[in-house]
This record gives structure tokens, sequence and C-alpha cells, in this order.
């Protein structure tokens, strides 16, 4: 397994966040259509269901791997990070909700599947967002410093304190 697994992990439910809400529209045109049955829509919220899963779990591994980082980072970009994080799985929760409503019957069923689609919409904002911020971590703040070997390259045991 990589080391660090964290930067690993994350790029799945970031991923998903960039490809659901294309598909939900694409899927809701299907069904309105009659191509594809409502009952289909449930490939929509295992989906959904995978990105709440492996934000979960990208989370968690970046809680895993704060305190070797705070070493080199302020403590404030990673809580900011950290923040936009949790924001991002709570909304992908409700995006679940929302998807899941989708599979009821007729009008309720319908409803289900617009609101979820504008709800993967939110949650795309919120993927951009804590995407945004991990990157600065890395490469304006210098969270990848953690990893470097001291012995090679040499990792500086330094604060980064600049905006």
């Amino acid at each position: 397994m990589p080391d660090p697994i964290h930067p690993a992990l994350v790029h799945l439910p970031i991923a998903l966040a960039i490809l659901i809400p294309g598909l939900a529209l694409f899927w809701i045109v299907l069904i309105q259509r009659d191509f594809l049955p409502a009952r289909s829509w449930a490939v929509l919220v295992l989906l959904q269901a995978l990105l709440v899963g492996s934000g979960w779990l990208a989370l968690e591994t970046g809680e895993e791997q704060e305190d070797r980082v705070e070493r080199f980072v302020a403590e404030r970009h990673i809580e900011a990070h950290e923040e936009a994080a949790e924001r991002f799985l709570l909304l992908a929760g409700l995006g679940l909700l929302a998807s899941g409503a989708g599979l009821l019957p007729r009008r309720a069923g319908r409803s289900g599947r617009m609101v979820g689609a504008l709800a993967s919409f939110v949650v795309l904002a919120a993927g951009f967002s804590v995407g945004h911020s991990g990157g600065e971590l890395v490469y304006v703040h210098g969270a990848a410093t953690a990893y470097v070997d001291p012995s090679g390259t040499g990792a500086a045991d330094w604060i980064h304190e600049d905006d």
C-alpha cells in the first residue's frame, strides 16, 4: 500500500463528485424517455453511496496523517482542509438521501431524482473546495515535506506560515 495512503484514496470521491452530476442528468433523461426503467436509478444511488464511503475513508486517513504533517504545516491550513472535507462528507451524505428518494414510486421518485441531481452539483462544489485546499496543503504549504526522506533531498523541520 502507498505511504501515505491518504493522497491515493482522495481521488475516488473527487472523481465520483465530478462524474455523478452529468450521469444523473443523463439518467433522468433516459428514464423520462423510457429508455431505462426508473429502478435503474439505483446505479446512481450506488455511485453516491460509493462516494460517501470513499469520502469517509479519505477523511479518516487524513486525520491519521494530521500529526505527522502538523510538524511542517501550520495547523490553521490543516484545519481548513479538514473542515472542507467534513462539509463535503456531510453534503455527500445528504445527496445520498436525496438520491435514494429517486427510487420511490411515481411522482415522489421523479422529484427525488431531480433533487438528487441538484444535490450532486452541490457536492461537486464542495469537492472542488476540499480538493483545492488539499492541493494547497501539498503544493503551497509543503505538506509532502512530512514524507520526504530526511537523508535524501532533506525534509526541512519548519512550519510554513505564509498564507
